[in-house]
Order: structure tokens, then C-alpha cells, then sequence
């Protein structure tokens, strides 16, 4: 499991599978937010087949597919309250962990420095700094 921290309630990862649930129940998860779109996956790890196995784990499952051409400010807020904003320890995945991360620094954006953001995801195995300027024009 590549499960990566971004803060101390906040995680990203790649693909997850439902039969890693229990072990992230185990591991303190309490949140499981799917970025990935059904059209990118195969039946076995659709959203609905995601929550089941989540929600046998006891985990709570939030889908918020993102694309490229989804990831706009309302669906990065909506992103962050259903996410990073929530009591508990939130693990946010998609294809790689990247989009997830990306959405998760967008939504930062303004609460935190573009330094903050950009070392959190450095320290996640995230290379983001591409977005240094959006950070900084939205820096606190």
C-alpha cells in the first residue's frame, strides 16, 4: 500500500484496492475520498464497488471525480470541505496520488504559503512546484 502524508490528517495515494480497506482502517484511516472517475477504472474498483468495501470496513467514502477539465474552483472546494476540512484522517486517491494532490494544493491556496504547500507535497513524493505561481498570487 503507497499511502503518502500530506499533514498530519490528509493523505494521498495511487489506485487503492477494496480489499486494502480493513488495513487502512487499521492504519488510522477514517475517510477514503475517490478523484477517480468509473471511466478510468475497471468494474472491480468502481465508485460504488469502492464503498461498499469501505463502508464493511467501517470507513466513510466520498466520490469526487476529478479531470483535468473538472478540476475548477467549485470542485476544489468541494474537494477540500469533503476532505481536508473534515474531523478525522482523510485518504484522497486516484490514478497516481498526483491529481489528488494537486486538488488538495489548490485548495490550500490561500490558506496556507506556497511554501507550505510545495514542501508538503515534495514530502509526499509530489513535484508540483510547476504551481509555485498560483500558490504565491494566493498566499495568505
Amino acid at each position: 500500500m503507497d499511502i503518502r502524508q500530506l499533514t498530519p490528517r490528509y493523505y494521498v495515494a495511487p489506485q487503492i484496492s477494496p480489499d486494502q480497506m480493513g488495513a487502512l482502517k487499521e492504519a488510522g484511516i477514517t475517510r477514503i475520498l475517490s478523484n477517480r472517475p468509473d471511466e478510468e477504472v475497471p468494474p472491480a474498483y468502481s465508485a460504488a464497488a469502492m464503498q461498499a468495501a469501505a463502508e464493511a470496513a467501517g470507513l466513510e467514502f466520498v466520490h469526487q471525480p476529478l479531470t483535468h477539465q473538472t478540476m475548477n474552483e467549485e470542485n476544489v472546494a468541494r474537494n477540500r470541505s469533503i476532505g481536508a476540512d473534515q474531523e478525522g484522517v482523510t485518504l484522497a486517491y486516484c490514478a497516481s496520488g498526483t491529481r489528488s494532490c494537486i486538488a488538495w494544493a489548490l485548495g490550500q491556496a490561500g490558506l496556507q504559503s506556497a511554501d507550505a504547500i510545495l514542501t508538503a507535497a515534495r514530502a509526499g513524493g509530489y513535484d508540483i512546484d510547476n504551481m509555485r505561481p498560483y500558490l504565491e498570487q494566493h498566499e495568505p
